[in-house]
């Protein structure tokens, strides 16, 4: 599971029930429900999220995939956590459980998903890793944004996206701030609807609950993650 402060009881529900029936709307839109299947090779998306090294584990003890790029240098949310680069956190943690180091590439330099995809293809290539399907890791949250970052870039591979089986419930838990997990789940549908008319991705059909949801928590004041448009 991933890592995270664990929140007190009485403290573990500051949104209204509306509110989080709201954030598990959008919750569900952002995974894809892939049925999982082998692989060329998995990328690992940097992120605050220990979790996704975790599952990233499990995915190659399952034989899901025979090397993974773990993507992601540092930004102002994970310096803190992760001072020698999200990477390079999520390589020494797969290598403490098991992994081997013949496995996994680094990739140090990537501050957002784009870079973490492009600058992912190219270790690929020069570690002559013949990629056709890809198995995308990341949070929970960021499936379908990782999916339309990567058909949009990396059109020609199949993919598959993964992230550890958790529900929302459980997610807050393990990060320790619900208000935090909203803004970051309202943050990244935001990007979903945006993201394509910049060119930065596909477009991904929004049905109108979802995009109800999204609005009724934006007028709630959950837009700490929101990007300038």
């Amino acid at each position: 599971m991933s890592q995270g402060a664990p929140v007190p009881e009485h403290q573990q529900r500051q949104i209204t029930d509306e509110q989080f029936h709201a954030a598990t709307l959008i919750w569900k839109y952002h995974q894809m429900g892939h049925e999982l299947r082998p692989c060329s090779a998995a990328i690992g998306l940097g992120s605050h999220d220990l979790g996704v090294a975790t599952a990233a584990v499990d995915l190659f003890r399952a034989g899901l995939f025979p090397v993974v790029v773990f993507s992601g240098g540092n930004s102002p949310t994970t310096r803190a956590r992760f001072p020698r680069g999200e990477a390079v956190h999520y390589r020494e943690h797969a290598l403490s459980l098991g992994v081997p180091a013949e496995a996994i590439i680094v990739e140090s330099k990537a501050a957002n998903t784009g870079q973490n995809i492009t600058f992912s293809r190219e270790l690929l290539a020069e570690a002559r890793v013949e990629v056709q399907s890809l198995l995308l890791i990341s949070k929970p949250y960021m499936e379908r944004r990782s999916y339309a970052t990567c058909r949009k870039l990396w059109p020609e591979a199949e993919v598959v996206c993964a992230s550890e089986p958790l529900e929302l419930d459980d997610y807050i838990k393990s990060i320790g701030d619900e208000k935090l997990v909203v803004d970051m789940l309202v943050g990244d549908l935001q990007r979903v609807i945006e993201y394509p008319k910049l060119g930065f991705a596909v477009e991904q059909d929004v049905p109108g609950d979802v995009y109800d949801a999204y609005e009724r928590l934006l007028g709630a004041g959950f837009d700490s993650r929101l990007i300038s448009t």
